[in-house]
């Protein structure tokens, strides 16, 4: 069991490292106070509703695996620098939306980021390496540089989709709880002792949710747990008809629980509501 576990504790390893806190916290600041605009949402992948930085991370991946395997099978030398070219090309954006996922990542979770940022850089400079040797003359060399170049890439997505699923980086943490929670009617408490436009923390069975009050007596039940980074959103405050959470700052809108601004990208559960007898209800949508 030990050896079947050694590469998940090994890929585990760098969350420990905390003497990579200071250039973390320095990066991320910087990262942070970009000014981005609406830049910043559309590389979260507010509009996809999940993560950008692993879809686009496809591209230099697939480019530089084309680019090896066409040469270890006698392809033409022409197409191994395109494909190595090509996947330098589309890098820059697969990197700024993993900085700015990164940003918004706790203490552990940047530590490992930042080893998988440092391989992929790595990656990058081997291929970039590689084919000014292939353009200079140099094939033999070139096919080295490649090969190690595709190597380490193949090892930072193993990290990369190590920090997502195991970590849970890049996944959506309340996606569970309309799952959990009683399917039927359940009571909330009396609606007089639901302040307006305070989101106040209430159970729902077994699960947290955040119920908020607004102008004309509108209910929004939202589960309390932020898809983000699992802050909670009782914490928060309402702005401009969203419930912003304390902890990064997303926005999710109370008319469907949609985040209005990353770094959210999942919508937040949304539950139905009633009010019987002057007791705010709510169960899970159908």
């Amino acid at each position: 069991m030990d050896a079947y576990h050694a590469v998940a504790d090994r890929m585990d390893a760098p969350a420990n490292w905390a003497f990579l806190d200071p250039a973390a916290e320095r990066i991320a600041g910087l990262v942070q106070k970009l000014p981005l605009g609406p830049a910043r949402d559309a590389l979260h992948g507010v509009w996809l509703g999940h993560p950008l930085h692993p879809a686009l991370a496809q591209l230099p991946v697939g480019c530089w695996t084309a680019a090896t395997l066409l040469e270890a099978t006698g392809g033409d030398g022409r197409a191994v620098r395109r494909l190595t070219a090509a996947g330098l090309a589309v890098l820059p954006p697969v990197l700024a939306a993993g900085w700015v996922d990164w940003s918004r990542l706790p203490p552990t979770h940047r530590r490992t980021g930042l080893v998988h940022a440092a391989g992929a850089v790595t990656a990058a400079l081997l291929h970039a390496a590689s084919l000014r040797a292939r353009c200079n003359g140099h094939p033999g060399r070139g096919r080295l540089l490649g090969l190690a170049g595709t190597g380490t890439v193949g090892l930072v997505a193993a990290l990369g989709g190590h920090l997502a699923y195991h970590q849970a980086a890049g996944a959506a943490h309340a996606e569970a709880e309309p799952r959990l929670a009683p399917s039927d009617w359940h009571s909330l408490g009396a609606t007089a002792d639901i302040p307006v436009d305070t989101p106040v923390r209430r159970r729902l069975g077994d699960v947290a949710v955040v119920v908020v009050r607004t102008a004309g007596d509108r209910w929004t039940v939202l589960a309390d747990r932020c898809t983000h980074m699992a802050a909670s959103l009782a914490g928060g405050e309402v702005v401009d008809g969203c419930l912003e959470c304390p902890l990064h700052h997303s926005r999710f809108r109370l008319s469907d629980g949609r985040p209005a601004r990353g770094p959210a990208t999942a919508a937040q559960p949304r539950f139905e509501t009633r009010v019987l007898a002057d007791h705010l209800e709510a169960r899970p949508r159908p």
